[in-house]
């Protein structure tokens, strides 16, 4: 298969995987667990009666709220700063520091968002038997020594607490550490009654279902995604959750919510039971969240449940850190096997040049030197089919419309003269896989937002602002396609090859300046290949 050939591989197989994506972003089907009597994550009897009644659904708006003399409290650390709401004790607002919303401005990126089109909160209490989100009255409206707390050491803690008419004291405390951004939220749960309680922790996180935005140019996943101990990682989009209920059980896990370079997530103790599910609520809000064990406290007896809040970045190394799979969040999809060790070679080479930009031509260089041998291989196979290209014509003129007899007297030729008519096509299918994960990794990580490159290249996230880098790709591969001596094509083949490059310049517009620096390095190192290949192969007479 001739060269030119592969580069119109290269451009439907982007763009089929770009429709692919968008098609499973927009159409796949809800997950469903698997009930068998081996699993120990299992599928749990559908009780939606019990999960209304016991788990709160908190859909009280702000003004609702300050209607039955609730208030709210401010945290600030040094990567966020939190507004919680003391009718419930739930982070209505959060904003990202170290996040600016827009390039060189001065407003925080806020990931949990108060009220309005763009409400996302993450929402945590007591629920069960005695619990006090399980009260008819509503939630528990908790009380607070001060309304402004601000870090000043390598840990803050912000304790809220509440008094229930059953004999339960329950202190909700905040703990937030320096330069981190999860939050410990603990429930000091004690018993001044003389009955025995049941208290049972929930956590979910709510948002508005209209904010899952994606762009056909750059489709990221934006919605709910879960872990279980028998799945690893599995996405539940906003529409999926509309249309039907997600419960299972697992023994640790987590759940979360995902944007393009942010996630927040609520993450139990690892050996702890819970109940994961999902729900649709009035004015187009959904919610994903998980329920802990029932915990009994006895009279004169104290008990603390606990869970994680994670509310920042995609970071993969503290992912990781934080629960089992979580740093699956960072969607590189199916290719995450070649995607995240290509993310910490970048990673690596950044820590030496301390520029994203001169990082990603770096391993552009050492990708495609690595892949040396095959592009040679794809060359010189290409070059000993052109030199079949007389004899082929003769075959063809000889038999005429005859395919079949066509057919088996160019397989004879290729045996005869021990050529593999695939032998251009393998090395780039080959290549394939790697490309695309490279592509992953400039899409989803979050270390690019933002960052500078050179000149005019000052965020490598966006698209170029002028549109050079773009019309710079498209300038490699014409040069690239008059390396390539003209192989035979029908009149329609040669129209297609001659506008790709102005084809894959329109489609490059939009990229990302990261992306396309990327392809424009690899071309041009191709275009150097290519001169050094065919040189060789003009002195093996190949040529």
């Amino acid at each position: 298969m001739e060269s030119q050939r592969s580069f119109l591989l290269i451009g439907l197989a982007l763009v089929t995987f770009l429709l692919w994506n968008q098609w499973q972003i927009d159409q796949a089907p809800q997950p469903v667990a698997p009930i068998t009597a081996e699993s120990t994550t299992t599928a749990i009897a559908q009780k939606p009666a019990q999960i209304s009644a016991d788990v709160p659904v908190a859909e009280q708006s702000v003004l609702e709220s300050m209607a039955t003399g609730s208030s709210f409290i401010t945290v600030t650390t040094d990567t966020v700063k939190v507004k919680i709401d003391l009718l419930g004790g739930d982070i209505v607002q959060l904003d990202l520091l170290k996040f600016a919303k827009e390039k060189d401005g001065s407003e925080a990126y806020s990931l949990l968002v108060e009220q309005g089109a763009d409400l996302y909160h993450a929402q945590s209490g007591l629920t069960g038997a005695h619990g006090p989100d399980a009260s008819p009255k509503g939630r528990p409206l908790y009380v607070a020594a001060q309304t402004d707390y601000q870090m000043s050491g390598d840990t803050l803690e912000v304790p809220i607490s509440f008094k229930s008419s059953q004999g339960l004291t329950v202190k909700k405390v905040f703990v937030f550490r320096k330069a981190e951004h999860d939050i410990q939220i603990r429930f000091d749960v004690t018993n001044t009654s003389e009955a025995v309680k049941n208290v049972q922790l929930f956590a979910q996180l709510k948002q508005n279902a209209a904010q899952a935005q994606s762009s056909m140019m750059m489709p990221t996943y934006h919605g709910a995604a879960y872990s279980t101990q028998n799945e690893t990682y599995e996405k539940i989009d906003f529409d999926d959750i509309v249309d039907s209920k997600l419960q299972v059980a697992s023994t640790g896990g987590w759940i979360s919510m995902i944007e393009h370079y942010f996630v927040t997530a609520f993450i139990p103790s690892a050996d702890e039971n819970i109940e994961i599910s999902t729900k649709a609520l009035s004015g187009g809000k959904v919610l994903i969240r998980y329920k802990g064990e029932a915990v009994q406290v006895a009279p004169g007896q104290q008990a603390s449940l606990v869970t994680t809040l994670y509310a920042g970045p995609k970071a993969q190394d503290k992912l990781a850190e934080l629960a089992d799979n979580l740093d699956l969040t960072v969607d590189y999809g199916m290719l995450w096997f070649l995607s995240q060790p290509l993310f910490h070679l970048l990673q690596f080479l950044h820590g030496l040049v301390a520029n994203w930009g001169v990082a990603i031509i770096l391993i552009t260089i050492i990708v495609k030197g690595l892949m040396y041998g095959l592009t040679k291989k794809q060359y010189t196979s290409m070059a000993k089919l052109r030199q079949l290209q007389p004899k082929l014509t003769e075959l063809k003129n000889r038999y005429g419309e005859d395919r079949q007899k066509f057919s088996q007297a160019m397989m004879e030729l290729y045996r005869k003269e021990k050529v593999n008519p695939m032998g251009g096509c393998l090395p780039i299918l080959l290549q394939m896989p790697i490309f695309l994960a490279l592509y992953w990794v400039f899409v989803e990580s979050v270390e690019l937002r933002h960052a500078e490159f050179a000149l005019w290249i000052h965020d490598l996230s966006q698209q170029d602002p002028f549109y050079v880098l773009p019309i710079l790709m498209g300038a490699s591969m014409f040069v690239m396609q008059k390396l390539q001596p003209t192989p035979m094509q029908d009149p329609v083949q040669q129209k297609i090859f001659q506008y790709m490059p102005v084809a894959f310049t329109f489609f490059f517009l939009w990229f990302p300046a990261g992306l396309v620096l990327y392809w424009l390095v690899s071309n041009i190192i191709s275009i150097v290949q290519m001169l050094m290949i065919n040189k060789a192969m003009e002195k093996k007479g190949l040529k």
